[in-house]
Order: C-alpha cells, then sequence, then structure tokens
C-alpha cells in the first residue's frame, strides 16, 4: 500500500490481511499505527531527505518576509496607501535585519541543518535547541527555555509526537522575546493555535509563519484563517513541493518498493 497522510488505524490495519508493506510517500508517519503493523509482521517505510533544502527555502522565506514585515507592506500598497504618501515611500511597520540576529532551530535532522546553513550564510547567530524538559543538553545544544528567551527567531523542525504535541502554547509563548518570530514548517501540532493567535494580537510575538496547520485540509474556523494578521502567513503546506523535491520524491518511492520486493532493507520504520 501506498500512503501519504491517510489514517492507517490499527482496525484499517486488521482489515487488510494481505498487507505486506506500507509505503509512506512522505517522511511523516504519525498517521500509521507502527504498533498494529509490527504486531502484524506489516513493514513501513518512508521518504528520507528529498525535501530538506526546499523545506529550509521556505521556512527562511517565511522568516524573511515577517523579518521586512512584507504582508504589512505588500497589504498597504494594494489599498493605495503608499499612492497618497506625501514622500517618496511608505514606513508603516518596523523592518528588520537578519544579519546579526539570533535564530533558534527545534529539531537538528536534515531540513534544520539545511536552514542553520542559510542562517549562517546571511550572518545569523544560530541554536540548536534541546529537547523540552531534558534533563541532559547535548554539545552543541543549549536548554530548550533559553534557546526561546534568546532567539530572535523560532523555527520549528520535530516530528509531532505525543512528546511534542502542543510544545509551544502560552508558556513558552510567553518565555520567547517580545517581538520573536515563530516559525513552523514541520507540524500544525506542535503549536497550541488558539494561543498563538493571541500572542499576536496582544503584541508578543513580532510574528508568525505556518506551513502546516493543526487539521488539513483546515476547517473555515481555524484560529490562524480566522485571525487575518498582517503580522502573520499561512502558506497551504507546500513548503516540499519544489518541482525537484517531487521528482527525488516519486523516485525513492519506487526505490524503497522495490528495495523490499528484492528483500532488501532500505528506509524502514519496522
Amino acid at each position: 500500500m501506498i500512503s501519504n497522510k491517510v489514517p492507517l488505524s490499527r482496525e484499517a490495519i486488521a482489515a487488510l490481511p494481505e498487507l505486506r508493506l506500507v509505503a509512506i510517500a512522505a517522511t511523516g508517519y504519525n498517521h500509521v499505527d507502527l504498533d498494529a503493523c509490527r504486531e502484524r509482521g506489516v513493514a513501513v517505510c518512508n521518504i528520507r531527505h528529498y525535501g530538506d533544502h526546499t523545506v529550509a527555502e521556505h521556512a527562511f522565506m517565511l522568516m524573511m518576509a515577517l523579518m521586512k514585515n512584507l504582508p504589512a507592506y505588500q497589504r498597504d500598497v494594494a489599498a493605495g496607501v503608499w499612492s497618497q504618501s506625501r514622500q517618496f515611500c511608505h514606513f508603516g511597520a518596523p523592518i528588520r535585519e537578519v544579519h546579526g540576529a539570533t535564530l533558534a532551530i527545534v529539531g537538528s535532522g536534515g531540513i534544520g541543518g539545511q536552514l542553520a546553513q542559510m542562517a549562517r550564510a546571511f550572518g545569523m547567530e544560530v541554536l540548536f535547541a534541546e529537547r523540552k524538559g531534558a534533563t541532559q543538553v547535548r554539545e552543541e545544544r543549549v536548554p530548550f527555555d533559553e534557546a526561546l528567551a534568546r532567539a530572535d527567531v523560532v523555527s520549528l523542525h520535530c516530528p509531532l509526537t505525543e512528546e511534542t504535541r502542543c510544545m509551544i502554547a502560552q508558556p513558552e509563548l510567553m518565555a520567547m522575546k517580545p517581538g520573536a518570530i515563530l516559525i513552523n514548517t514541520a507540524r500544525g501540532g506542535l503549536v497550541d493555535e488558539a494561543d498563538l493567535v493571541a500572542a499576536l494580537k496582544y503584541g508578543q510575538l513580532g510574528g508568525a509563519g505556518f506551513d502546516v496547520l493543526s487539521s488539513e485540509p483546515p476547517s473555515p474556523d481555524n484560529p490562524l484563517l480566522k485571525a487575518r494578521l498582517p503580522n502573520l502567513i499561512v502558506t497551504p503546506h507546500v513548503g516540499w513541493a519544489s518541482g525537484e523535491a517531487m521528482r527525488r520524491l516519486a523516485a525513492q518511492l519506487v526505490a524503497n518498493i522495490e528495495a523490499f520486493v528484492d528483500g532488501r532493507k532500505v528506509n524502514l520504520l519496522i
């Protein structure tokens, strides 16, 4: 079975007695009951690193747009505000440089690593945050709370698990530097969306850029869609979808299935 984002529960897997392989056409696998697959001898494989660069680019693009307050300026230009200006420019929202700013990355996999390279090339200080609640801090990591407090931008690049669900909620948002920017191109469930909207409305955060929401496709009453804030950018889960990345995904999916048929273990989760 080839699957992407379709929930495969224990009941669904039990209804497929001939199933031998679930080939996930993506990296995330939180929609598949791995325990049920393991109990029934069903192998599960996923796609890895096909979109590292393109997702990192998307995260960096969101960060740059918010540091420059691009949505607010685009809105003002479209509304004719610049045309009515008494001077050559219209300065209606603060603009910040990324050079010299601090970026905290939560999740140090392929995407986080690519983003770190891009950020350093622009002169940013990069922090890799330790896991939330960790009792020990690994080398080249900083404690989670310290990373939030020091960062001008926090970018999430970790999987969605029971431990990471709503890892960013009101307490964490309040712990962030006033005016900081939050980027999420990982999984929507990592952030409490209602708390995020409140932090944006009341000025605790300077902006947020999200490519993922807690439910996809989202309902019209999703807090981030209803907010319509000039310092909030929401894109429809397309950070992975460059033409180059999709070609790499398709090639790796075929290779995973061929390897399984040949008895080779490639990209197996179980």
